[in-house]
């Protein structure tokens, strides 16, 4: 039996790295190109576009992996029927249950480096890649309104609710045209603080500079109040909003980790923030490793079929429009969640659940029948 696993890890193992490394190159060379239009403004030049388009590969690999697993795998059973090794594995002991458990533990092992590229590898690269093409570009783009955040305390005078409104950001934890909006548990504005510029350490300590304050104090409790002003050279605001947290909220989606997002709900839930398309984000970047045991079951019907019932290339053909489909409906279940308020959970599961049921049908018809 090592001598079948090994046979078989080592076609399929290949032929998905074969697979894998054909879509990183068209997606390396379709990213330069598309970052060619930036060469030579600001100093942006090839060298850096080429980098850019580096750190976007892991990402790239991150969402391929389970297409290319699918591929890969259909090519290398589909050979091995087609040259009739298969037939001799089967008629040597490898039955229908013992082929399918060999393929879900390499579908697992696909998984955990699925996992880790994901988790830890694509999200650092593609912050990098952000932050790169920031120094270019006058900073990470924020829309007109800029981004907003909000922030709550208790205080010795009693609850705090703040609204954070960021301009512009040079880096994820530098910030610019600060505006801070403090109100009490009433919803009247006591302060605002203006800042030209903020830094978040570690510690979720906002250090503010060149900054305004405004204060609204009404001393007998009525609506007028009184403005006062005050201008500081620096200004220690202390905040929940870790650097982490402001770094998810101006950062793209694709830029945060499976823990990142399960942080990031956790501070909208505790501000009373709508989470449900981090909540989606969240549970498909969790279940998303799995796709790729779903993909190795959906293939393994390929090796069943008569060596003349299509081609090697039609077989393959097949997996790319399969694994097409399955990419076209776990982007269209986010949506169709998002729209209709469904459970973010089974909104993930869904796809991943429809094709392992659609290639275990399959795969028992083909045993059964074929």
């Amino acid at each position: 039996m090592k001598t079948v696993r090994r046979l078989l890890y080592s076609d399929i193992v290949s032929s998905v790295t074969f697979v894998a490394l054909a879509f990183l190159s068209l997606f390396f060379f379709i990213d330069f190109v598309d970052e060619l239009a930036d060469i030579g403004v600001s100093g942006y030049t090839g060298l850096h576009a080429a980098l850019a388009s580096v750190f976007k590969l892991p990402g790239h690999l991150y969402e391929l992996v389970p297409i290319a697993v699918l591929i890969g795998t259909i090519y290398a059973l589909a050979r091995l029927a087609q040259s009739s090794e298969y037939t001799i594995l089967r008629t040597g002991g490898l039955g229908p249950g013992l082929a399918l458990g060999l393929l879900a533990g390499l579908g697992l092992m696909f998984g955990v480096f699925t996992y880790v590229i994901g988790d830890h590898i694509a999200p650092l690269s593609e912050r990098q890649a952000t932050l790169l093409k920031a120094q270019f570009r006058g900073g990470i783009s924020l829309g007109g309104e800029g981004a907003w955040l909000k922030d709550h305390a208790a205080t010795p005078l009693g609850e705090r609710h703040y609204s954070i409104n960021v301009g512009s950001a040079p880096g994820a934890t530098v910030l610019n045209d600060v505006r801070i909006f403090e109100f009490n548990a009433d919803g009247r504005l006591l302060r605002r603080i203006f800042a030209a510029s903020a830094d978040i350490d570690d510690d979720a300590l906002w250090r503010l500079n060149d900054v305004r304050i405004s204060r609204w104090d009404a001393t007998d409790g009525s609506a007028d109040a009184q403005v006062s002003q005050e201008l500081r050279d620096r200004l220690e605001w202390p905040s929940t909003l870790t650097a982490g947290v402001v770094a998810a909220a101006l950062l793209p989606e694709s830029n945060m980790s499976t823990l990142d997002l399960f942080r990031y709900i956790a501070h909208l839930d505790s501000n009373e923030q709508a989470a449900q398309r981090h909540q989606i984000q969240f549970w498909k970047r969790a279940l998303y490793p799995f796709s790729c045991l779903v993909m190795v079951a959906l293939a393994l019907p390929f090796a069943y079929m008569h060596a003349r019932a299509g081609g090697v290339s039609l077989k393959v053909f097949g997996g790319i429009m399969l694994g097409i489909s399955f990419v076209l409906l776990n982007n269209l279940a986010g949506h169709l969640g998002l729209l209709r308020n469904w459970s973010p959970w089974a909104v993930a599961a869904a796809p991943n659940l429809v094709y392992l049921l659609l290639s275990l049908a399959a795969f028992a018809w083909l045993v059964r029948y074929r």
